[in-house]
């Protein structure tokens, strides 16, 4: 029989991410279907791999509920994700690699990247925080600390802010935001709101731009107090 560490599969480091990601955003036992939808499989192709994480004691089941991380699911799910974000933060800064390409290189290479070359990475990039998207990057002891945020979409029209996070999920998107002009750090002001699901108007410097719902919901800003 394999030891757990030989059985350390890229499937095994996907699924221990993605219920991470999952269980982290609402607290809760992650369901087989929110997983499989997350995936992008079968409920079926799921409930057999989440026999296996089982056996190699990576989560633990809750009756009617779904499933959690152990302590060693959270440590995988964790060093994937440093090292996916630590490999972003790379391919961006130093290969000059566009914001909405890296994510893609990095499921990749998220899988193959030794310890040993993580170190190296970090110390070439001083060791950041926070990835090309703003998400923050997990420390070599695997402690993830989340920046409150909220979306754009939750601000009232006066509100200014500082755009700091966005979802790598959607490539275009991320696309969209660049040929406009608006990057992480940038600061703006809500101007206007039309109403039945209308777009938000926002004005980033100069330029007021139009944005529709999708997208201002997955911009994470933090506000600022107008004076």
């Amino acid at each position: 029989m394999p030891t757990k560490e030989a059985a350390r599969t890229p499937a095994v480091e996907d699924y221990s991410k993605a219920i991470y990601s999952l269980e982290s955003r609402t607290g809760e036992p992650v369901p087989t279907n929110a997983l499989a939808e997350r995936l992008g499989i079968t409920p079926g192709s799921v409930s057999a791999m989440l026999k296996r994480l089982d056996e190699l004691g990576l989560i633990t089941h809750v009756p009617y509920r779904g499933v959690r991380l152990t302590p060693a699911g959270r440590r995988i799910a964790l060093e994937v994700i440093r090292h996916h974000r630590l490999l972003e933060s790379y391919l961006a800064e130093v290969l000059g690699m566009p914001w909405d390409r890296v994510h893609d290189e990095a499921e990749v290479l998220e899988h193959v990247l030794s310890e040993e070359l993580e170190e190296l990475i970090a110390a070439k990039l001083g060791h950041p925080t926070v990835d090309p998207h703003g998400d923050p990057i997990p420390t070599v002891d695997h402690d993830l600390q989340e920046r409150e945020t909220q979306s754009l979409q939750q601000l009232a029209v006066g509100a200014r802010g500082r755009f700091v996070r966005v979802s790598d999920a959607d490539p275009e998107m991320l696309r969209y935001l660049t040929e406009r002009g608006i990057a992480l750090g940038a600061e703006f002001e809500v101007v206007e709101r039309q109403p039945f699901g209308g777009p938000l108007f926002v004005r980033f410097g100069e330029r007021t731009h139009a944005l529709g719902d999708a997208l201002t919901q997955a911009m994470r800003v933090e506000p600022v107090e107008v004076a």
